[in-house]
């Protein structure tokens, strides 16, 4: 996914100038792909020039008064083209899984308080998703834009189930009885590699 085509997507949703967009990116856009208040304007910008959006018209000229955005015909066309696209999965890059990785070899200093740590926010995080599931998707609200949406917000909750319960086991096994303890105190050195 992309900058240009989340901006699109929020702009066919509602015109909105670029400090509306950032707080909808916050509140939704944001929970699966993030951008800078910086970033958003930049890139209006852009899709303005290349011809996709267009600066509403004001109903009264005024210095500093905020520009709203709406999407034209080749922008809606550019968002159509993209969606029907075929893309590959993106492999999952996650430091704390390296870093994981890497305590096997150099020891787990840390690691128990930031693995809780991470178990918070991700706690956290499910139960925003799970109050957002109740408010906007109540059983009656089942039109075709609304069930896309849900399952959006689906992958977000499955997605948090599964950070929860993996970090969850992860704190059980490393602090058992062969845990975070005896890899701590006795780090193994590295295996040295073959002779040839």
């Amino acid at each position: 996914m992309s900058l240009p085509h989340a901006i699109l997507t929020a702009l066919l949703e509602r015109p909105s100038s670029g400090l509306e967009l950032t707080r909808r990116f916050d509140k939704s856009i944001g929970y699966f792909w993030s951008a800078t208040h910086q970033q958003i304007y930049r890139e209006l910008g852009r899709l303005e020039a290349e011809g996709l959006i267009r600066t509403l018209p004001s109903p009264q000229p005024a210095r500093g008064q905020k520009k709203s955005y709406e999407v034209l015909p080749a922008g809606r066309a550019e968002l159509a083209r993209w969606t029907a696209a075929a893309q590959d999965p993106k492999p999952l890059r996650d430091s704390l899984l390296l870093r994981l990785r890497a305590a096997a070899v150099v020891g787990t200093a840390g690691l128990e308080d930031d693995l809780r740590r991470h178990l918070e926010l991700h706690r956290r995080q499910l139960a925003e998703y799970r109050e957002i599931e109740k408010r906007d998707f109540p059983p009656d609200r089942d039109a075709p834009q609304d069930r896309i949406r849900h399952l959006v917000l689906r992958a977000g909750i499955d997605l948090e189930t599964f950070w929860t319960k993996w970090l969850a086991d992860a704190l059980t096994d490393l602090t058992g009885p062969a845990g975070l303890g005896e890899l701590t105190d006795d780090v193994p050195a590295p295996a040295e590699p073959p002779e040839n």
